[in-house]
Formats: C-alpha cells, structure tokens, sequence
C-alpha cells in the first residue's frame, strides 16, 4: 500500500539545512500496524506528513495504493489524500463552532453529500463511539477523550484506507489514553492500516511492527512479536 524509495526531505532552521528526512526507503502493507518512535526531532512527523501527502518529499520518490505521488500537483494530491487517508492529531483539531456531531459530519458536507445520506453514517458513527448522549455538545463542552473520539469519527467517516494518527493520546490521561489505543486498534482490526506517531513505548510496542527513527534515518524495524504485549 505505501511504498517510499530514497524519500528526502530538508527544512531550514534560520540559515541551517535540517535533514527532516534522509534517503528512507519503507514499504508498508494493507492493514498493517505500524508505530514510529524516535526522539523529538528525529522525523517522525515529518515522515507522517508525507505519507499522508500533507508535505512533499524534495527527492525520492512516494507509491500509494500503486500511485506515484510526487509528480501530482496539489489538487490531485489533496483528492488522493481525501479519497485515502485519515488524520488523527494530539490537538484534535475540532471547530469550536460546530458539534460533535457537526465535526463528524463535515467530511461528508465537503464531498458533497446530500443530507439524507449523510444522516445514518453519522448516527452509526456516534453509536459506535459510544457518543450517542455528547453528540450535539461542542467540543469545549467536551473530555479529552471524547474530543478525540470526536476526531477519530471524523477521520474514518469516509472509510481511508489509511489512518495516520500523530501522538493520539499525547493530551490524554492514562485511562482516556488507553480506550483511545484501543479504538483505533479496532479500526486496524476491521481493515484499515494504522501508522501510529508516539513518544510512549508502552504504546508504540503494542503495534505489530515498530519503527524507530533517529535524524531522519529508521534505524530500526522490529516485527517481531514481544510477550506480554499484546492489545488488550
């Protein structure tokens, strides 16, 4: 499903080139799960970002689902990236204005889809969030947990292929955290590949395959299984 050959990708810090990303190379198949670990700096969001066609590689090149991207301008990217991928944020990235239910709902108002279609994938949604009495409550209105389920509803609304969450449970307590982990690992469970950014081992040990980056570089690439680990 995602395939990155020699990828590059360099930002500049005042007058100093950084080297976000440095000839990775990764292949990733459908319903895999996958987490990225690594210290602050090291590429992790950087990596997400172009796997999710948010950013552009300046070399290299970048297949999903079969397609070369980096040659698509950005209204063919951002119809792939619309038609296959799904974002999950530690800041939820909610409008204040709308509700719950509204937020879940917005992807399908943006593709065009008329109400009367809209209305039971978005009550199927919340049901299945189990967000059924928080549904017309804004998001200020809201746990952190909730909020994040909130964004979850609305990434995987229109059934991507790929969910790319960058340290989902980053604003979370222990307990919220965790049913959040588990969501998603459910979503993985129905199909969906999951490519999960964190800080935490005890969450990034939890994936079926482990990556660890370090200057732009993966370092390390574990699949094997660890005792005791399993999602609960």
């Amino acid at each position: 499903m995602i395939r990155l050959e020699s990828v590059c990708r360099t930002y500049r810090l005042g007058d100093q080139p950084v080297k976000a990303l440095d000839h990775v190379d990764l292949a990733v198949d459908a319903g895999a799960y996958v987490s990225v670990m690594g210290p602050s700096g090291s590429g992790k969001s950087t990596l997400l970002n172009v796997i999710g066609l948010l950013d552009t590689p300046d070399s290299g090149h970048y297949q999903l689902n079969g397609r070369e991207t980096t040659t698509l301008d950005e209204e063919a990217r951002a119809a792939e990236r619309n038609r296959h991928v799904g974002f999950v944020f530690q800041a939820y990235h909610l409008i204040d204005r709308l509700s719950a239910r509204e937020n879940i709902e917005l992807p399908l108002v943006l593709a065009g889809m008329a109400p009367a279609e809209r209305a039971p994938l978005v009550d199927d949604m919340i049901g299945r969030l189990d967000l059924a009495d928080r549904a017309d409550h804004l998001p200020r209105q809201l746990s952190g947990g909730q909020r994040q389920r909130v964004a979850i509803a609305r990434a995987v609304i229109r059934k991507p292929a790929l969910l790319l969450a960058d340290e989902p449970t980053g604003n979370l307590d222990s307990h919220s955290g965790t049913e959040v982990i588990r969501l998603l690992e459910e979503l993985n469970a129905q199909g969906i590949t999951l490519l999960i950014v964190t800080h935490d081992p005890n969450i990034g040990r939890r994936a079926g395959r482990r990556l660890r980056m370090e200057d732009g570089c993966i370092t390390a690439d574990d699949c094997s299984p660890e005792p005791g680990d399993a999602p609960a």
